[in-house]
């Protein structure tokens, strides 16, 4: 059976990507799931850190943490490429077939910024995960508005990206995608603000074909769990019993989030 290809892909850093994608993931092999993951930015690498975290507070205090399997990029020597071959195209389509498979799903997480893995990355999703600030200022990811009016002009080079990731799918006789955008950080604005945002993003949603999705609230816990490798769904295990209301809407959240996504076989028992 193969794979399913889960990429988590935003061209603006400070999203809560890897946050969502670290829950994401997390949440799946909680639920039994044989999950591979691999962290294409290769200088932040913010998510490979986060489960480095995990592992070292799971060794630390002899707890049995949900860790997915951090799969490197294969190195490549350059007499291996053939004329015209791009180094990378060749390190993620090499990783990618040796896990195809061997996974119920591979997670990838993809850097802040266009790069040439990201761009290769989006052509082999099943499912794509664009998280998203709630504001005009992240929206500009998705298309381009006219200052005054706020009207959408058109897709943004990111939306032109996907789309081309989604006729390579097409051309290769692959299903097609299913472009998930992750509203991270509702609620901070004005009432009214927040309308307008939403009203944008669902005209676009009909325009460009993708999913809207609720993500995470602004919340310190999120921020607080990183350094030792924690998600909302390992309170239990640490010992906290008593959770406030905040963690308990948190901890909601990712659950509307896992269920949002609707992935094959996925039923949130968690």
């Amino acid at each position: 059976m193969a794979s399913h290809i889960i990429v988590f892909g935003n061209e603006k850093g400070g999203s809560g990507k890897s946050t969502n994608c670290m829950h994401v993931t997390t949440a799946l092999v909680r639920m039994g799931f044989s999950v591979g993951a691999l962290d294409l930015d290769l200088r932040q690498r913010s998510f490979s850190r986060y489960c480095e975290n995990r592992i070292s507070q799971s060794e630390k205090h002899k707890l049995s943490l949900a860790v997915p399997d951090i799969v490197e990029l294969p190195e490549i020597a350059p007499a291996d490429l053939a004329e015209g071959e791009n180094v990378y195209d060749r390190r993620l389509t090499e990783a990618v077939a040796a896990m195809e498979g061997s996974y119920d799903f591979i997670v990838i997480d993809c850097p802040g910024s266009h790069t040439r893995l990201s761009q290769v990355a989006h052509s082999l999703a099943d499912t794509l995960v664009t998280p998203l600030n709630d504001s005009f200022i992240d929206f500009d990811l998705l298309a381009r508005i006219e200052p005054e009016s706020q009207k959408i002009i058109g897709p943004s080079v990111y939306s032109e990206m996907v789309w081309s990731a989604r006729q390579l799918r097409a051309q290769a006789g692959l299903k097609p995608m299913d472009w998930i955008v992750v509203r991270n950080r509702v609620g901070t604005q004005r009432m009214h603000n927040k309308k307008k945002i939403t009203d944008a993003v669902e005209s676009l949603a009909k325009r460009i074909g993708f999913r809207v999705a609720p993500g995470f609230s602004e919340r310190v816990i999120f921020r607080e769990l990183f350094p030792r490798g924690l998600t909302l769904l390992d309170l239990a295990d640490i010992g906290v019993k008593n959770l406030n209301i905040s963690n308990i809407a948190a901890r909601q959240e990712v659950r509307e989030l896992v269920r949002a996504l609707k992935l094959p076989g996925v039923s949130i028992d968690f």
